[in-house]
């Protein structure tokens, strides 16, 4: 077993997993999992920037996770930055505070990567599943942008579009610095127009229609079943491998999109940095499930940090 610990920085939150990982089955014993809201991607689909305060929240967090890697004593680390830092003018900012509290450089990874890594971590343990049909979907639906990856053993098609939580929220429900409380039908409409415009792009790319089995992964999808299941707390053993029929995505997505931040706070599962972008989340997915006409959705706690810990314990 080789111990690495890997950093999936996105445009919403920061991850860390340090694991024993069997580079010859992929089999990964978790020592430490841990996720921390920094939003990095604060308003940069407007500004073109990664904003000072984005910043300091994320290093801060590597500090955090600084520690965690040096007293579980990991033998490699992996650090990669995804859609915000791919799209910010001042990435190297970025790069360099990283580099002087992790002791290594961001890889700002291009959405073709971030999707076999994602379809790596995700399907490493459906594969043997028979009830599982194949091709399967992974769709990491995350705070800037979604991963699209059709495969069955390997990825046979991948694409990467400019949809997410946070990017969703802000683009159509913000205005002047106040997020719409609960959004007008207008709004509604207008983010998913912009999300159907980006499945159009995906499906250029990604046969979405002809998977089998649609596999979402990141928080918007977890925090979908936690709702479904009435959690009253955020339960990952519960999520891992859970499934969430269609008709229960609608439902929870038209009550979330129509309740107030108040409201969408004092549901037990639910971080408290995702209540105002799950709305946009929930409505992704729906958007996605309707297009792919999936049935319903499995639900997956290991995506694209798990796969970033297999390929560092394989040196790929």
């Amino acid at each position: 077993m080789t111990r690495v610990a890997a950093v999936d920085c996105g445009t919403n939150s920061i991850r860390l997993l340090v694991a024993d990982v069997d580079p010859a089955t992929g089999q990964l014993v978790d020592l430490d999992r841990r996720m921390t809201i920094v939003r990095l991607g604060q308003g940069v689909d407007r500004t073109g920037r990664l904003a000072p305060e984005a910043l300091e929240r994320t290093f801060a967090a590597c500090r955090e996770y600084a520690a965690a890697i040096k007293e579980h004593g990991a033998e490699r680390l992996r650090f990669v930055a995804t859609s915000a830092s791919r799209d910010a003018s001042n990435r190297d900012d970025f790069v360099r505070g990283v580099l002087d509290i992790l002791g290594v450089e961001p890889e700002v990874i291009t959405g073709d990567q971030e999707a076999a890594f994602s379809f790596t971590g995700a399907t490493k343990e459906l594969t043997a599943r028979p009830d599982l049909e194949r091709p399967f979907l992974v769709v990491d639906i995350g705070g800037g942008s979604t991963e699209f990856v059709v495969g069955d053993e390997d990825v046979l098609a991948a694409r990467s579009v400019d949809v997410g939580c946070v990017r969703m929220t802000e683009r159509h429900l913000v205005h002047d610095g106040v997020v719409s409380d609960p959004p007008t039908e207008a709004e509604i409409a207008a983010m998913r127009a912009d999300i159907e415009g980006a499945l159009d792009l995906a499906e250029r790319t990604v046969p979405l229609r002809e998977a089998r089995t649609l596999v979402g992964l990141a928080g918007s999808v977890t925090t979908v079943s936690a709702i479904a299941q009435n959690l009253p707390a955020y339960d990952s053993a519960a999520i891992h491998h859970s499934r969430v029929s269609l008709d229960t995505v609608r439902e929870i997505t038209d009550r979330l999109l129509r309740s107030t931040h108040a409201e969408r706070a004092t549901i037990g599962a639910m971080h408290p940095g995702r209540v105002d972008v799950i709305a946009a989340g929930a409505l992704v997915l729906l958007t996605i499930m309707e297009r792919t006409g999936a049935r319903e959705v499995v639900v997956s706690e290991h995506d694209i940090l798990d796969g970033i810990a297999i390929h560092t314990a394989l040196g790929s």
